[in-house]
């Protein structure tokens, strides 16, 4: 019983252990001296995913890795990096999901196409109910 008890008192304990005690990456929560570059990396932030919160870009997250993302932004954003560069490196890293610009890749066509298609065949289906109701 008590190898049980230690046991799902670390699973729940777990999570509370799960940030690092390091401090954040230096360029998480400033601001680069030039206004220009500073504007290009928060709106490439704001279209980039946070891997840990899934639902925001990495400029509105606190998590660890977000921070460390921003950071990873600034840092090539002044080194004199675009932002598509960026983004083009970060896609190829994590996937097209990591990025709120949808693909326009062969592959994501269904997903364009679905709401037309949807759109046609409800507009024949009330059609149709139309021409019955009237006979």
């Amino acid at each position: 019983m008590r190898p049980l008890a230690v046991a799902l008192l670390i699973a729940l304990a777990a999570p509370a252990f799960a940030d690092s005690n390091l401090p954040p990456s230096y360029w998480a929560y400033r601001q680069l001296p030039d206004a220009k570059q500073e504007a290009k990396a928060q709106e490439l932030m704001q279209e980039i995913r946070c891997l840990v919160c899934q639902g925001q870009s990495i400029a509105d997250s606190d998590a660890e890795l977000a921070g460390d993302m921003r950071d990873l932004v600034r840092r090539r954003i002044a080194a004199g990096e675009k932002p598509d560069q960026i983004r083009a490196w970060l896609i190829e890293r994590y996937g097209d999901w990591i990025s709120y610009r949808p693909s326009a890749k062969p592959i994501a066509w269904p997903l364009w196409a679905a709401p037309v298609v949807l759109l046609i065949f409800g507009a024949a289906v009330a059609a149709g109910r139309l021409r019955r109701k009237r006979r």
